[in-house]
């Protein structure tokens, strides 16, 4: 009793644990980096820049895949865990104001390159501290852990030295290079989740950890929304504006629906009913870290091409019920709902073994309307995308599925096991 009345520097988490609310105020720092990634690209978007966002972006997953993992196996809210987590949201914070100069240093002020992967490396290197503090007690194996993220820091921190060194016009290649052998290094560590020592100690934890990164990542999506139509310039609010903010949240909420209904409790069910170590563990890369990624990629994408359709059709310099998109827009909002079914297909058919129709003819719809969107009204072309997300999620509804039934009863059943248990607990103990 001692030990968890005075815990020390760490403290280990329990089998039952659940998300804090520590971590929750530390992932709103994550919305600013996935807000200003977006942000950054509807500014200038090109294939160039849309590449560069999403190695950008899969660094920033990694910073947060290894956050998340530090609160599964200690208390994110006890010892000097906290004092950990602040530093880390500082230097996110940091990392995030130098993303426009991540890759082009801007003259005055201070040097975005190198400022970019200082806080990368503080960010990264409190974690590996925390690996080598704790890397007694839960074991050799997790040291192994550890030297992927060296190479990965040395890798980020050469990026950002070289345009103090180096001045060509290939030179942001080269550091986007860096940036992507970084992001290798990273997942082929991942791949390997029994050798490198990953264990999940809570399932639920886990489970519930990366629910709401992505309802988070949905969340940055409904504030481009709004951006997206500058409602905070000098332009009215038009009719075709207010429509366009309908037909986004209809798709947002889709998207929503298609998660969070069945699928995000089916994959915590899973998780618990996977007892053994090493399956658990492979279990979590394959669903959480990597298929998890592809959600995020697509939410993103969406946000990207949703505040680029806004902003035209806000716009004034045409008739918003018959502007058309442009340039890559149209690629990014239906690829991004595109890549997001994708992912839910895989994660479907990783964790209950089965081939889900309705993401599979969305898929096929999606593909066969994208070649025609350029052609049409981007108000169109937003009102199709959202008669499709919504058909995919009444399609599932109408459906007599035993397994979404069967999932739904175990959740509340759970649910209601574990009122019982705490309501009991605090009647005799508070």
């Amino acid at each position: 009793m001692s030990s968890v009345r005075h815990p020390g520097r760490f403290l280990p988490t329990a089998p039952g644990s659940r998300v804090t609310r520590l971590e929750l105020f530390y992932d709103l720092v994550f919305v600013f980096a996935f807000l200003n990634v977006t942000t950054i690209l509807a500014e200038h978007l090109s294939a160039t820049a849309l590449l560069a966002g999403l190695v950008l972006l899969a660094l920033l997953w990694w910073c947060w895949v290894s956050f998340a993992g530090l609160g599964n196996y200690l208390r994110a809210d006890r010892g000097v865990v906290p004092l950990i987590g602040a530093l880390t949201v500082a230097a996110l914070l940091v990392l995030t104001l130098s993303l426009p100069e991540a890759l082009a240093d801007r003259p005055g002020g201070a040097p975005g390159p190198l400022v970019f992967a200082a806080c990368y490396l503080v960010i990264r290197g409190l974690q590996v501290f925390v690996l080598v503090a704790r890397g007694r007690e839960v074991g050799q194996t997790r040291r192994r852990l550890v030297v992927p993220v060296l190479v990965s820091m040395v890798l980020v921190l050469a990026a950002g030295v070289l345009p103090f060194l180096v001045a060509a016009s290939w030179l942001a290649w080269l550091q986007l290079g860096l940036w992507a052998a970084a992001v290798g290094v990273e997942f082929a560590a991942g791949a390997n989740a029994q050798g490198a020592g990953l264990a999940v100690v809570s399932a639920g934890h886990w489970a519930e950890r990366y629910a709401l990164i992505l309802l988070i990542a949905l969340g940055e999506a409904i504030i481009a929304l709004g951006m997206g139509a500058r409602l905070t310039s000098d332009l009215p609010l038009t009719w075709p504006v207010i429509a366009a903010g309908v037909l986004g949240v209809a798709v947002i909420a889709a998207m929503w629906w298609m998660y969070f209904d069945t699928l995000a409790s089916a994959l915590e069910q899973t998780m618990h009913r996977t007892r053994d170590p090493g399956e658990r563990a492979v279990l979590a890369r394959d669903a959480y870290i990597s298929l998890h990624f592809v959600l995020i990629v697509g939410v993103i994408l969406f946000a990207l091409g949703l505040k680029r359709y806004l902003t035209t059709i806000a716009g004034p310099t045409g008739d918003g019920w018959l502007i058309r998109p442009a340039g890559l827009d149209d690629g990014a909002l239906f690829g991004g709902v595109i890549v997001y079914v994708a992912g839910l297909l895989a994660l479907g058919r990783r964790t209950t073994r089965r081939f889900r129709l309705a993401p599979a003819a969305t898929l096929v719809v999606l593909g066969f309307v994208l070649p025609a969107v350029s052609r049409l009204p981007a108000l169109l072309g937003l009102a199709a995308l959202a008669l499709v997300c919504v058909a995919m999620v009444l399609a599932g509804l109408r459906r007599a599925d035993p397994l979404r039934g069967r999932v739904r009863q175990t959740a509340l059943d759970e649910q209601v096991a574990a009122e019982s248990e705490q309501s009991e607990w605090r009647r005799r103990h508070l």
